[in-house]
């Protein structure tokens, strides 16, 4: 294996100089206040006037202006990218479908255009479409004259949340003698972590920063959040929430560094504290982890029905805007096993890394059937990634089918990282593990 490549997904857009989108968690929730697209050509679609005060929102009407002008490629290539960097920022995968739209623009105007082809990548990998991406990025790889970072890296995000890690590597390897960087240090991070190197996945989180600027804030911010995690999760809560705030004073609102800031006061026993926070970042971002984690907080601040109020948001938009997450937020609470069982085996036929085998052992379990739970859990653990929810899942398996020792010895290696898992996890480790026998 490539000494330097142990690899997280930041987007192509991350890559390219007139983007400033970067890659977060993406939903697929209907857009909250992108347009609707509606049965016109799609060079007229992206042309509908945006609202908003924003950055982002005056850099799109700024590229649609010049684009119905002119009727400029290159304007409608940027306001692709542009659209891509307000999906980013409003957890709205509107704006991804905006961005397909200026790509199936592009290439009404240049037939096999290649900022086109690129485009359209991006928003089917943020679009969980990893299979049609996939494509995209080897017809691009087969197109291009010379080689280029971008559908190295595309291809590479594709085939990892495919579960097929060795071929991403291969890619990212590629990528990374093409364009080291940011980019290229972040995704060796994250397979770092992957496979269960958590200070290496530091060290390589931390060239990453180094290599990043607030001049282009969201990334800066983003692989910063990264490292703040990490530090959590080591148990370094203090330092977890000096980095954390640290980007919240440059980028305010940035809702990953509000999550890891929230999950860090909790650590220190500030639930009142961390309410704000996860209060802040559920409104930015509300995918079912934040919702879920808020919900969590309430409750435990004594908000039974503030608490109950956010679950049913949860319950209302979980499916759509992620659906691995809210299997295991149905699984965890005893919701629904049936659901949550439901939505993990769709999850994997889409996406079958080490997350989503888990996701589906845990709805198996869920569902009374620990011995097929197990076998999924293997595969959940074959990396060898170090995290606290597998880990409390693996023992909460064993522990269902009788293997005391080894459930023992999850529940202690989940505890060690505990401030990774959200309060209603940390109950049901604490739960699971004091009812073993001694």
């Amino acid at each position: 294996m490539h000494p330097r490549l142990l690899w997280i997904c930041i987007p192509l857009a991350a890559l390219i100089p007139a983007c400033t989108a970067r890659r977060g968690d993406p939903v697929t929730a209907a857009p909250a206040s992108a347009p609707v697209i509606a049965a016109i050509g799609p060079c007229e679609t992206v042309l509908i006037p945006h609202q908003g005060d924003g950055k982002t929102d005056v850099a799109i009407r700024h590229y649609q202006e010049i684009a119905s002008r002119t009727a400029s490629s290159g304007a409608i290539e940027r306001l692709a990218w542009a659209f891509v960097a307000k999906a980013r920022e409003s957890a709205d995968s509107g704006y991804y479908r905006l961005a397909d739209e200026c790509a199936r623009c592009l290439d009404s105007r240049e037939p096999g255009s290649l900022a086109a082809l690129l485009v359209r990548g991006h928003a089917l990998q943020s679009l969980h479409r990893f299979r049609e991406a996939e494509e995209v990025a080897r017809a691009l790889i087969d197109k291009r004259a010379e080689p280029s970072p971008f559908e190295h890296g595309l291809l590479g995000d594709a085939l990892l949340e495919q579960g097929r890690l060795a071929e991403a590597i291969a890619a990212y390897e590629t990528m990374l003698d093409l364009r080291p960087g940011l980019e290229s240090y972040s995704r060796a991070a994250h397979v770092r972590w992957l496979r269960g190197d958590a200070a290496g996945a530091l060290d390589l989180y931390g060239l990453a920063a180094r290599a990043s600027s607030f001049h282009d804030p969201e990334p800066a911010a983003w692989v910063r959040s990264r490292i703040a995690a990490l530090e959590l999760e080591a148990g370094a809560a203090e330092r977890a929430l000096r980095t954390a705030g640290e980007v919240l004073e440059r980028l305010p609102g940035h809702a990953p560094s509000l999550f890891v800031r929230g999950k860090a006061l909790l650590a220190r026993g500030h639930a009142n504290e961390a309410l704000a926070f996860l209060r802040a970042c559920a409104e930015k971002s509300p995918i079912p982890e934040h919702l879920w984690a808020l919900a969590d907080v309430l409750r435990m601040t004594g908000d039974e029905n503030g608490a109950r109020a956010v679950e049913a948001d949860l319950e209302r938009s979980g499916a759509a805007g992620d659906p691995r997450s809210f299997s295991l937020y149905l699984a965890t609470r005893g919701k629904s096993a049936a659901d949550a069982l439901r939505l993990a085996e769709a999850e994997l036929r889409e996406r079958a890394d080490v997350h989503t085998h888990d996701a589906l052992a845990w709805a198996l379990l869920a569902s009374g059937r620990p011995a097929d739970a197990s076998s999924r859990m293997e595969k959940a653990l074959a990396e060898g990634t170090r995290d606290a929810r597998l880990f409390l899942h693996a023992g909460a398996i064993d522990e269902e089918l009788g293997r005391v020792d080894a459930a023992r010895g999850w529940f202690a290696r989940a505890d060690a990282l505990c401030a990774a898992l959200l309060p209603s996890e940390a109950d049901e480790l604490r739960r699971r593990a004091g009812r073993l026998p001694r």
